[in-house]
C-alpha cells in the first residue's frame, strides 16, 4: 500500500523539542484514485437504493438481493482500485473475488426477472442456463483468467436471457417492460465505455471511471423500474400466473 511516514516533534516555547512528543503522520495515497472514488460513489448510491426498495413478496426479495450484491461489489471494487491493486500478493485474488461478485449480481437479476415476468415455477430452465455461465466463470477465475472480457463471454447467455425476457414483457405491455429496457440499455452503454477503445476518452475519463459513472445512472433507472410496481401484487405484475 503506497504511503509515506513523517515524524514530527512538537516544539517548546523556545523552539525546543520535548522528548517523547513525536507524532507520526501516515498519508494514504490511492493507487487508482478516480476508479476507486467512482466505484465508491456507485456503491454508496446503490446501498441507498437498497434501503428504499419496496418490501414484501418473493419478487421483492430477489430484487433486494440483486441491489445489495451490486452495492457490495462496487464497494469491493473501490477497495481494489484504491489499495489492493497495488499489493502484488493479493492483487489477482482480490480481483477474482470481486469479479465473481459481479457474476452473482447477474444471477439475481435473472432470478428477479424470471419471477417478475413468468412466475417462480417457470425459473428452472433459466437457472440451468445460469449455472452454465456461473461455473464457466468460476473455472476462468480459478485458473487466473478473471477479466472483464471473460465475464462478458460467460455472462452473455444470461444477459441475453434477461434482455429477451424484458423485450417479451414489453411487447405484451408488462408495466415494467419499457423502464426495464431503458435501464438495461443504459447499463449496456456504460459497459461499452469500458470495452470500446477510446470511448471513455470522449468524456475525458479512464474506462473504469466512465463505466462506474454510467452504472450509477443504470442503477437509478433500474430502481425506478422496480419501484414502479410497488403497490401491485406479485401476481398482478406478472404476465403469466404462478403455477
Amino acid at each position: 500500500m503506497p504511503h509515506s511516514n513523517t515524524i514530527r516533534r512538537t516544539p517548546g516555547p523556545a523552539g525546543l523539542l520535548y522528548p517523547g512528543t513525536a507524532r507520526r503522520t501516515v498519508t494514504v495515497v490511492l493507487v487508482q484514485p478516480m476508479p476507486s472514488l467512482t466505484d465508491l460513489a456507485l456503491g454508496l448510491v446503490t446501498l441507498y437504493l437498497v434501503r428504499r426498495l419496496p418490501r414484501g413478496g418473493e419478487v421483492s426479495r430477489h430484487w433486494r438481493a440483486a441491489f445489495a450484491w451490486a452495492a457490495a461489489t462496487a464497494l469491493a471494487g473501490a477497495a481494489y482500485h484504491g489499495v489492493l491493486v497495488g499489493i502484488p500478493q493479493v492483487n489477482s485474488l482480490s480481483w477474482a473475488a470481486t469479479s465473481i461478485m459481479v457474476v452473482v449480481v447477474v444471477s439475481y437479476l435473472l432470478a428477479a426477472s424470471v419471477v417478475q415476468v413468468l412466475g417462480r415455477r417457470r425459473a428452472v430452465v433459466f437457472w440451468l442456463l445460469r449455472s452454465v455461465g456461473l461455473m464457466a466463470y468460476v473455472i476462468f477465475a480459478a485458473t487466473g483468467h478473471a477479466s472483464i472480457t471473460a465475464i462478458m463471454w460467460c455472462e452473455s447467455l444470461t444477459m441475453a436471457s434477461v434482455l429477451g425476457l424484458w423485450i417479451w414483457a414489453w411487447l405484451r405491455r408488462h408495466p415494467m417492460g419499457r423502464p426495464m429496457l431503458v435501464a438495461i440499455g443504459v447499463s449496456i452503454a456504460a459497459a461499452m465505455l469500458r470495452l470500446v477503445p477510446g470511448a471513455a476518452a470522449l468524456a475525458a475519463l479512464d474506462p473504469d471511471s466512465a463505466y462506474h459513472l454510467g452504472q450509477i445512472g443504470g442503477m437509478v433507472l433500474l430502481y425506478h423500474a422496480v419501484a414502479s410496481t410497488s403497490g401491485r401484487s406479485d401476481a398482478a405484475a406478472r404476465l403469466t400466473p404462478a403455477v
